[in-house]
Formats: C-alpha cells, sequence, structure tokens
C-alpha cells in the first residue's frame, strides 16, 4: 500500500471517534496535549538559552553568576518534570479513552449481522484472527498514531523553534570560486538539513522491507496463538487420537514461521541500527565540528558554541524524525493495513453476499416460506435448487436426507447466517425464533447462565431450573447452578445436548430448529427430550434435520432431500 493509500486509510479507521459523541472531551484531551507539548519546546527553548549564559559565566570565572544560573536552571527543570508528567498523563488518558471506543466499534461491527461467522466462509479471507486484531492492532494503532503524529508535531516546532537560534548563530560564511564570491547565511541550518537528507534516504532505503516483515510476523504469531488455542479447545479429541505429534508438527509449523520471519527482521534491524547509531554518534562531533570555525575565530564565544552544539542537536533531532522513528511507522504501516483489510471485509460481509445472487428476506404473519430458493455451497456447487415449501405456525417439520445433501445447510440458510443462496425467504419476525446446532455453545460462565444463555425475557428461580435439569435427565448438576467452569469441556456432547434442549424449554421460542441436535443421545433418551419438548412448547413450531427414522413420530411433515438438489415435501 502506497504511503498516501496508507494516511487514507488511517485517517478512516481514525475519523470515527474525532467526530463521535466523545468528540468533545477527545479533542478537549488532544488540544490539551499540544499545548503542553509546546510549553516542553519553550522551556527547552529557554534551557538553551541558559547554555549560552551558563558556559560564559564558567568562562568569566563569575562565583555569583555560577549560583544565579544553578537556580535558574532548577527553576527551567522543575517546570520540566512537572509539565512533561501531565503531557504524558493526558497522552496516556487520551490513550485509554480511544482505544476503548475503538475496541467497542470494532468489536460491535465484527458481532452484527453474524459477520464473525460469514468472515469465515469468504475465499481469500485476509482477515484471519480478528481476535488480534480487535485485541493487539488496535492498542497498537493508537499508541502509534497518538506517538507519531504528537512527536512529529514537537519536532516540527522544535525545528521551527531551534532553526531561529541556530541561523541566528550561524553568522555569513563567504566562499570564493574562481572570480565569484558567494555569502552563504545559516550555513548551519543547511548543514543539518542536508545531514538529515542524506540519513533519512539511507534508512528509508535500508528499513524498506521491515514494513511487510512487521505485518507478516503478526499475522504468524496470531497463527501460532491460534494453533495452541486449538489443542486446548479439542484437548479430548486429540488425546483420544493420539494426535500429540501431529499438533506438536502442527505447532512447530507455525512457529518456524515466526522464527524464519524474525531472522529477517533482526538482519534488517541490524543494518538499520548500524546505520541510526552511526548517524547519531557522528552527529554529535559534526556538530562540533562545523561550528568550532567561528569560535577559534572569535565571532563567538564559549558559552555560545555550547548553544550550537545544543541547537543543532535539537534541529538534526528534529530533521531526523522518520530516521529515529522508523521502525515504529513501519510497525504502524503494518498496522493500519492490517486493520484496513479486516474494516474493508467486515463491510464487504454486510453490505452484500458473497456470491452474485442474492436470497431475499421479508416478513411473514404467521408462516415460514420459501419460494424458489437455491442453495449453494461456497466453491457454487448447488445443495438445493428451487426449495418452495410453507411451515404453518405450530406445525412439525423433519428434513432428512443422506449426509451432504444440504440438510444442515438449508436451516443455516432459514437462519439468515448462510449467504451463499438464492431466492425468497419469508419470517414470523414478531415470533421468538431459536435455532439449535448439533454442538450448542457453552459459554465459561456459572450452570445458571449457561443454562439462560443468551438471555430469557421472564424471570426464572433456581427450582424452576432443577425441575428442568431433572426432567431433562440432568439431575446430578442441579446442586451445581452457582459453579462457573468450562461446561464445553466438562461435559459430554450428549450433555450438552440435554442442556440445549433445557435451554429451548426455558426460551419457549414460537420457532424451534434443531440441527441434528440429539445425535450424541441413544434412541431412548432421544425419545425422552423429544416427548418433553413437544409437549412443554404444543405451540411451538418444530422444524428438525436428523437421521433416525425414530424421529418421523413426533413430526407431521417431512422435507426429504437428495443427493443431486432435488426435494420432496409431504406428510411423515
Amino acid at each position: 500500500m502506497r504511503r498516501g493509500a496508507v494516511l487514507r486509510s488511517a485517517w478512516t479507521i481514525a475519523r470515527s471517534y474525532w467526530f463521535s459523541e466523545e468528540k468533545w472531551s477527545a479533542w478537549l484531551l488532544l488540544i490539551s496535549v499540544i499545548s503542553l507539548n509546546l510549553v516542553l519546546v519553550y522551556i527547552t527553548v529557554q534551557l538553551n538559552l541558559w547554555q549560552s549564559d551558563f558556559y560564559q559565566v564558567i568562562q568569566n570565572y563569575n562565583q555569583s553568576g555560577f549560583i544565579e544560573s544553578i537556580e535558574v536552571y532548577a527553576l527551567l527543570a522543575t517546570l520540566f518534570i512537572i509539565v512533561k508528567g501531565y503531557q504524558i498523563y493526558a497522552r496516556l488518558l487520551l490513550h485509554n479513552r480511544w482505544r476503548r471506543w475503538l475496541t467497542e466499534r470494532y468489536l460491535t461491527k465484527w458481532l452484527q449481522k453474524k459477520t464473525y461467522y460469514r468472515l469465515q466462509l469468504m475465499a481469500g479471507n485476509e482477515a484471519d484472527n480478528p481476535d488480534q486484531r480487535i485485541s493487539e492492532d488496535v492498542e497498537l494503532f493508537v499508541m502509534l498514531t497518538l506517538r507519531l503524529s504528537v512527536d512529529f508535531l514537537q519536532d516540527a516546532v522544535t525545528v521551527f523553534s531551534f532553526v531561529l537560534i541556530l541561523w541566528s548563530l550561524s553568522g555569513v560564511v563567504t566562499v570564493s570560486i574562481a572570480n565569484l564570491t558567494i555569502s552563504i547565511y545559516g550555513y548551519l541550518v543547511w548543514l543539518a538539513l542536508g545531514y538529515a537528507i542524506a540519513g533519512t534516504y539511507w534508512t528509508l532505503r535500508t528499513g524498506r522491507p521491515l514494513v511487510r516483515l512487521e505485518y507478516n510476523q503478526q499475522r504468524y504469531e496470531a497463527d501460532f496463538r491460534f494453533s495452541l488455542v486449538r489443542i486446548r479447545e479439542n484437548a479430548e479429541s486429540i488425546a483420544l487420537y493420539n494426535g500429540e505429534n501431529k499438533e506438536r508438527q502442527n505447532c512447530l509449523r507455525h512457529f518456524n514461521n515466526i522464527v524464519t520471519n524474525f531472522m529477517q527482521i533482526i538482519a534488517v534491524r541490524k543494518r538499520l541500527m548500524w546505520l541510526t547509531t552511526g548517524y547519531s554518534q557522528v552527529a554529535v562531533i559534526f556538530s562540533i565540528l562545523i561550528s568550532s570555525p567561528r569560535y577559534f575565530l572569535g565571532q563567538i564565544h564559549l558559552g555560545q558554541m555550547f548553544q550550537v552544539i545544543d541547537a543543532y542537536h535539537h534541529v538534526q533531532t528534529g530533521f531526523s524524525f522518520i530516521i529515529d522513528s522508523f521502525t515504529r511507522l513501519a510497525q504502524w504501516r503494518a498496522v493500519v493495513n492490517r486493520l484496513n483489510n479486516f474494516l474493508t471485509y467486515m463491510e464487504t460481509v454486510q453490505t452484500k453476499n458473497v456470491n452474485q445472487q442474492d436470497i431475499i428476506y421479508q416478513a411473514s404473519r404467521d408462516c415460514f416460506t420459501t419460494e424458489n430458493v437455491t442453495v449453494f455451497q461456497p466453491d457454487g456447487y448447488g445443495l438445493v435448487a428451487g426449495l418452495s415449501v410453507k411451515i404453518n405456525r405450530g406445525g412439525r417439520v423433519v428434513i432428512t436426507g443422506p449426509s451432504g445433501c444440504g440438510k444442515s445447510t438449508v436451516l443455516r440458510t432459514l437462519a439468515g447466517i448462510w449467504p451463499f443462496a438464492s431466492g425468497n425467504i419469508a419470517f414470523p419476525h414478531a415470533d421468538k425464533i431459536m435455532f439449535v446446532p448439533q454442538k450448542s455453545y457453552m459459554p465459561i460462565d456459572t450452570l445458571r447462565e449457561v443454562l439462560l444463555y443468551p438471555g430469557v425475557e421472564h424471570t426464572v428461580n433456581d427450582q424452576d431450573l432443577q425441575m428442568i435439569l431433572t426432567a431433562c435427565k440432568l439431575p446430578y448438576l442441579t446442586t451445581k447452578l452457582n459453579e462457573a467452569q468450562d461446561w464445553g469441556q466438562v461435559l459430554s456432547l450428549g450433555e450438552q445436548q440435554r442442556i440445549a434442549f433445557a435451554r429451548a424449554l426455558l426460551q419457549k421460542p414460537d420457532w424451534l430448529f434443531l440441527d441434528e441436535a440429539t445425535s450424541a443421545l441413544d434412541e431412548d433418551a432421544e425419545q425422552i427430550v423429544y416427548a418433553l419438548v413437544c409437549k412443554a412448547l404444543d405451540k411451538t413450531a418444530i422444524i428438525s434435520v436428523g437421521h433416525r427414522k425414530t424421529l418421523l413420530k413426533y413430526h407431521q411433515q417431512r422435507l426429504e432431500l437428495d443427493d443431486e438438489g432435488g426435494w420432496s415435501f409431504g406428510k411423515c
């Protein structure tokens, strides 16, 4: 991404906060940071002027003047420390508020319209590791943007202030070439500028690969962490497969990417460090060499020579912003690219389907209706073609067919989370709809919150929860309502499916979609939970996906799919 594009992307990410509901407090804090920075520059200028007087006092053996100079320095240093403390406080406070606001924005956008789910379905998706982008990249963006912008402003004001001092101390240098005499005004300023330009050119040339390498490094680090998390989340399955060696190889493969890429970063940073360190060390003697002729000619005294050296240091440092900040600039550019890609992909998911054809969802009064709905796989292969069915309120429909024919995908299409489909779907938007997948989500929380997830509209007491757990053949959990655990690891898949049915009984939905929700239960347990749901939720429409013929007796109609996209709909 070119520099102009990077700046536009950075502004796209940043502007939402600066014109948000918090804009007044944000701008007030920013103005405070800038104002305190200007005060720091003013104090620094005063310290530079102090050096001229101080070393002149020493040269003149003026003891009383020496004591007075020390008192002046103590005052300036105290002011500098106080202002610096408030400047850092204001900047960190702005950093914290900006990060909180931007994190909430990205988190909300990621969770809107099932974006977190649909991003996983996109082919060629570069918005990988969204957890890292929300947690780390947002923090880095705010930190680096504030630091670089504030540092740049401070350097610009510093350069302007000290250029005036350096210009006044430069005098006029006369250069004779043949019969031509040239008078150079402010030669110290021009030498500082030329030195900075040369250093900046070689820094950019040497450090250019860092942008790509920093981008890749963050991605490889996130991939490695994700592979470790996957082991923790699937510990039981891996243990049963004895897959430790395979997982070790997989983790090491991701880690080797980190090591290999970091070795390239080390090589670039080594060359960059040689360049920037050498540049800084040479700058010290360079300022002495270029100011010494005027001193030995008696045109400036000792104090003014130290003043020139200090002023040159500030001017050269200001001109060398890119050199001193190149590593941070490379990291900032990589962060902007990652956040911009993430934002772009989320907006793509939310504004249009990945497939060229669209599915239209519209409201209905009392039924689920599909009209000429065609469902695809992400690669465009058709699963179900021209599906047109009507499911009435309180109806009981079972969806059957061979494995891989698209039963679960049809259910996801009805839920509105599957983007690869076309046609029309009408649904009763005022009714409460609940979808239960084969493996239900178990948050790490108390068992009470797990049962009530994602929340119920009516009051539920512990006695109600205990009765429902007992009815679902989970009586041993009735005493653990206040225990907080990773229930996805503690409970077996069959127990998790019983918990899902307990949730349905608590939620009391008008429409209940079950996607092989009893696949881990034996037939007796399946009959118990289905009979319980059908009796307790007698006015609820139930649409089930399953393979067992035992499900047929709990349903009135059957939607049967085949391997070639065909379907039939009729009585069980």
